[in-house]
């Protein structure tokens, strides 16, 4: 926030209340809150990746699907649902553009014509190791400046958060 200027000197004549008060000052500042830093810097870091991930014609939600699947090789919408912390609506949908997209074929199960197969295309695939190295770029670029130890302290503390909270979806917003 920028806080370069008086608020009382920006309100407009018909405002005829103030927020600035006796309770105001019982009030705490926006910037007083870790959560508030967390999304600040998150919304930057979320951002500039986002940027990378578009050039290379793929959105951040299908960039967690492809690594995923290129984890689990060969796979089922169900189990790559499952890891991905996504509804299997969501992972069907991104499978389906990613389809489009030449990234990932699918193939239907002769047991059961309603269970599918995924698994990445040779495109898919070569795709993966060039949006990690983006990804490792993104995070150099917003965290490389910190001491290693204040760095693995920071990812200690937000996977203890994550952990205590029961956190599982992909953060995709």
């Amino acid at each position: 926030m920028n806080h370069n200027f008086e608020p009382a000197a920006v309100r407009p004549a018909a405002c005829t209340s103030s927020a600035k008060g006796a309770s105001a000052a019982s009030v705490s500042e926006l910037e007083a809150h870790l959560g508030y830093w967390l999304r600040f810097v998150s919304n930057h870091v979320s951002h500039s990746f986002q940027k990378k991930a578009e050039a290379n014609g793929v959105t951040v939600s299908e960039w967690v699907v492809l690594r995923e699947m290129f984890r689990l090789g060969c796979t089922s919408p169900t189990v790559l649902a499952h890891v991905a912390g996504m509804s299997k609506g969501a992972v069907s949908k991104l499978i389906d553009r990613l389809e489009g997209k030449g990234m990932v074929s699918k193939s239907i199960l002769l047991a059961d014509r309603r269970q599918h197969a995924i698994e990445l295309t040779s495109e898919g695939e070569a795709l993966v190791p060039v949006l990690a190295g983006m990804a490792d770029q993104n995070d150099e670029e917003f965290f490389g400046q910190l001491p290693p130890q204040l760095r693995e302290n920071l990812l200690v503390a937000m996977k203890e958060v994550a952990r205590t909270h029961q956190l599982k979806n992909a953060p995709l917003n």
